[in-house]
């Protein structure tokens, strides 16, 4: 995973499980490349994941059997397309929770003052 600083880098190795699933949620199926840029166009380039920290975080959350694949022939070239389970869908929601939870907690401590909702 390739990010402006190391810190970061630590901060987004944590999350890019729920990244993905985050992602396949909402867009069905995907193949690893097409991931890599989705994350570089919403972050308008400030999160660059590698094909090193991808694949294995998709090999996990397929053993896991959160995550099915499906091969495609695209112009020559085998394509991997993954997309999520039933157990996948249900986890994302798990997941999502638990990272809105975790940055709640965390704004609270960077700044006591702060409510949730406030701007």
């Amino acid at each position: 995973m390739y990010l402006n600083t190391m810190s970061n880098n630590n901060l987004i190795k944590g999350s890019l499980q729920t990244i993905i699933l985050k992602l396949l949620e909402e867009n069905e199926k995907m193949y690893g490349y097409e991931i890599t840029q989705r994350v570089k166009e919403l972050t308008e380039g400030e999160i660059k994941i590698t094909e090193g920290a991808l694949y294995p975080a998709l090999h996990k959350l397929e053993a896991e059997g959160l995550l099915t694949t499906e091969i495609q022939q695209v112009d020559n070239r085998v394509r991997k397309y993954y997309s999520l389970t039933k157990n996948g869908q249900k986890e994302v929601s798990a997941k999502m929770s638990e990272l809105q939870s975790f940055v709640g907690n965390l704004q609270r401590i960077l700044d006591p003052e702060w409510k949730p909702g406030l701007a």
